[in-house]
This record gives C-alpha cells, sequence and structure tokens, in this order.
C-alpha cells in the first residue's frame, strides 16, 4: 500500500519540478505580439464616433470561422474565473510564477482574437457583448479538487483547446485567421506540455494516487462550453463543423498524453494503481 500524500507535500515535493518546468517552458515560448496579426488599415469607426455600425454584409469570414473564433474569445474573456479556479490551488513559489506566466499568456489570446473580430467587423460587436457579459456572469467554478486533479484537468484541458485551434486553421478559409489558429495553438500544447510534466513527475512520486487522479479526471472531463445567441452551444455547433467534437476525444486528448506517461506499460502501481488503469483499459491503442 503506497502513502497517500496531502497537496501541502505535494506542493513542496514538486515545487523544483515546477521551476525546472516554467524555465524550460519561457525558453521555449517564442516571443509574439498580438498586434502583429490585426489588420489595422480595415478599421474603422462606429457610428458612436460617426462612422457606421457594423450590418452583417461586412463579415467576409465564414460561419465555421467565426464560430470558432467567438468560443475563442468568450472563453478567453472568462479567464478572471479560470485564474481564480487555478491560482486557489497554487499560491507559493514557483508555482504561483506559473499561474502567473499561464493567466499573461491566456490574456494576450483574449487580447488578439478581439482585437481581430472589431477591427475586421467579422461578427456583430453588440451580440458578441452581450454574450460576454452573460458568459461571465455565470461565471465558471470548479468542484474541490486536489491538486493532482488539478494538474491532469489541465494538461487535458490545454490539450483539447490545442485540438479546437489546430482544426481551426485547417478549416480557415482566411488566412490571417488560420495564422490567428496556429498561434493559439502552438501556445496551448506548450501549455499542455508543462501540466503534462509535472504529472509525469507525481506518477514517479505517487504513482497510485496519481492514476487515481487521472481515471477520475478522464472519467468526468468537459470542456468549456459556450451559449452562443441562436440559443445552441458551442458544443453542438463545434461538433457539427468538426472543430471540435467531443466523441474524439479518446483519441485526441486522453491518447496522447496517456501514452506519454506510460500509463499502460507501468510497473510500479500497486492494487490501487491497477483498478485506476482498468478504467482506462478502453483507452489503450
Amino acid at each position: 500500500m503506497q502513502n497517500v500524500l496531502a497537496d501541502r507535500d505535494l506542493l513542496e515535493s514538486l515545487a523544483a519540478e515546477v521551476e525546472t518546468n516554467l524555465v524550460r517552458h519561457i525558453a521555449a515560448a517564442p516571443e509574439w505580439q498580438p498586434h502583429d496579426y490585426v489588420p489595422w488599415d480595415d478599421g474603422r469607426n462606429f457610428e458612436f464616433l460617426g462612422g457606421t455600425d457594423w450590418d452583417p454584409a461586412q463579415s467576409e469570414l465564414s460561419e465555421v470561422a467565426k464560430t470558432a473564433l467567438t468560443v475563442s474569445v468568450l472563453v478567453a474573456d472568462n479567464l478572471p474565473s479560470y485564474h481564480r479556479e487555478v491560482g486557489k490551488y497554487l499560491r507559493t513559489g514557483p508555482w504561483w510564477r506559473w499561474v502567473g506566466r499561464w493567466t499573461a499568456e491566456e490574456n494576450r489570446h483574449e487580447i488578439l482574437i478581439r482585437n481581430y473580430l472589431m477591427v475586421t467587423r467579422a461578427v456583430d460587436p453588440v451580440e458578441l457583448e452581450r454574450m460576454r457579459m452573460a458568459h461571465m456572469t455565470a461565471g465558471f467554478r470548479r468542484p474541490a479538487l486536489h491538486l493532482l486533479d488539478v494538474l491532469a484537468t489541465c494538461a487535458f484541458e490545454e490539450a483539447a483547446a490545442a485540438v479546437r485551434h489546430r482544426n481551426t486553421a485547417r478549416s480557415a478559409d482566411n488566412v490571417i485567421v488560420g495564422a490567428i489558429a496556429e498561434r493559439l495553438a502552438a501556445d496551448d500544447e506548450l501549455q499542455a506540455v508543462f501540466f503534462a510534466n509535472l504529472v509525469a513527475a507525481a506518477l514517479d512520486l505517487a504513482p497510485d494516487q496519481t492514476i487515481r487522479a487521472i481515471a477520475g479526471r478522464v472519467a468526468d472531463f468537459h470542456v468549456p462550453v459556450v451559449q452562443l445567441a441562436d440559443g445552441r452551444t458551442s458544443d453542438e455547433v463545434l461538433a457539427e463543423a468538426g472543430v471540435y467534437d467531443r466523441a474524439s476525444e479518446p483519441e485526441l486528448v486522453f491518447a496522447p498524453l496517456l501514452e506519454q506517461w506510460k500509463i499502460f506499460t507501468r510497473t510500479d502501481f500497486g492494487e490501487d494503481g491497477e483498478k485506476a488503469r482498468a478504467e482506462l483499459a478502453h483507452l489503450r491503442p
């Protein structure tokens, strides 16, 4: 029977790994500027400042691109909630510095997408603002989780975001939208590596406890859902468009990380760990 470590012990035991991965992440992440992706010459005033208000004919994006970017900016707009939910578990030393870095990167995504949508008049700005107000008022709150649950959840969420943005780039019929989606996906993938590396270190430290957290997070996983103005949810629309389908999560989100963590080849699980591994057997390649 393996010892179960308290969250405070895990925070301390994994702190050096966090510092190492934070240094690695910053070195690996290329510097980029959100303003570089916005075609500012396309911009003009709205009626409030003497210009012309939005009209559907002004949008040159496909419905798929508009929906994907709308979902992305609304998810990113809710960053204060995500920051709070992650930060309340990681408020110490290198953990807290990582939360700051992650928050800054995610905020940059919101800045880029919103500026692009407004300057190009790709979507109705009034409708988008109303959805933003409703989405942020509803907020986001996780159930109480332990540290290992948080790390596994974040690894899966960043991997899922990368899938969504890569598929947006592939389906884009606009060069700039494709470039934006690729840029966001690259960030998501680097963030997923950070969290995945911490889960890997935790598996070496407390294998049974960590795989139990992984199995629980797989069973309860769901990406953020946005209620759209037409009454549909982002889940429905993105699945129909081939941008993100929850039916593909086992193959595209879970399986690659389980393989990276060597879940099905490790030999250090005890009885409890083997039970958790059995719950993941349907994801075995």
